[in-house]
């Protein structure tokens, strides 16, 4: 029970904290927008590293190399994400860069041994037909315009590469606890700094005070999903708890619906509804 209970903290977090920081993407880009919210995250999460400072000494060498790949590879969803909603509809990119709960279930079955069950394989092909659907333009035979939005590139780059990180994090958060393999993370803040000077894109100011609180609310909300996500992982299966937790779009649509405003076309609509709907089946056929 309990780690479905934290699945269900990483679910609000989730699915309210992107709708912050899709706030403060819309007003800077993308890079920009996640430079603050990581920085805003390593503030919140150092207040407890010195509850934590003691575990450091038993982490072997291999973990902290697996911890850092992972982390260093954390902020190219992130980025891909905000980039995303800025660029095109919110909702949309929302829905498909949630769909990494399905990729993460599959993946967890394939290289962490974890059981999938006959009714937990329905729902996983429910979503994917629903992220065809909602990604793709079907009327278009042109491949330049093949995409329905201009989101749904980043929208699959986060789906991906979220998939891969959370199915691999629970590795390290069962070895050395749930703190540090999320607090590496700070490990984003010079990867984004290094292509942005690569790029020779300079960090934008957060514009006013409105901003800064949308960007920290946005980081609290996001940090502490990611917490309780390792939480949940280091006491239960994976391909539970990732369905669980990664049905956050149910509630990220609603609220994105009401602050966005984006129109969706009617192939859009049933593709992310029938997403959302293969999504809460897979939390329901994994509580």
């Amino acid at each position: 029970m309990q780690p479905i209970l934290f699945a269900l903290f990483a679910f609000i977090g989730w699915g309210s904290g992107d709708v912050f920081g899709g706030l403060v993407s819309r007003k800077i880009k993308g890079y920009s927008s996640a430079f603050w919210l990581y920085l805003f995250c390593f503030l919140i999460s150092s207040l407890f590293v010195p509850f934590f400072w003691s575990e450091l000494s038993s982490i072997s060498l291999q973990m902290w190399l697996l911890m850092i790949a992972l982390n260093l590879m954390g902020p190219i969803p992130m980025v891909a994400l905000l980039e995303g909603i800025r660029v095109g509809n919110a909702s949309l990119v929302g829905t498909i860069g949630s769909a990494f709960a399905a990729l993460t279930v599959v993946l967890s079955v394939i290289f962490l041994n974890d059981k999938l069950s006959f009714f937990q394989i329905i729902p996983i092909v429910i979503i994917f037909v629903g992220l065809f659907l909602s990604s793709f333009e079907l009327k278009s035979l042109n491949l330049k315009n093949i995409f329905a939005d201009k989101g749904v590139p980043y929208g699959l780059v986060a789906m991906a590469l979220w998939g891969i990180y959370f199915t691999f994090i629970r590795i390290p958060v069962r070895e050395v606890g749930w703190f540090w393999p999320s607090y590496l993370a700070l490990l984003g803040i010079p990867v984004i700094l290094v292509y942005m000077w690569f790029k020779k894109i300079k960090v934008e100011k957060l514009p006013g005070p409105k901003m800064v609180l949308f960007s920290f609310l946005s980081a609290l909300l996001l940090e502490g999903a990611t917490f309780s996500y390792n939480f949940a992982v280091m006491t239960g299966q994976t391909s539970i708890v990732a369905p669980i937790a990664g049905s956050y779009p149910i509630l990220y649509v609603i609220l994105s619906r009401f602050v966005f405003k984006d129109r969706l076309t009617k192939q859009q609509l049933i593709g992310i509804l029938v997403t959302l709907l293969g999504i809460a089946t897979l939390s329901l056929s994994s509580a």
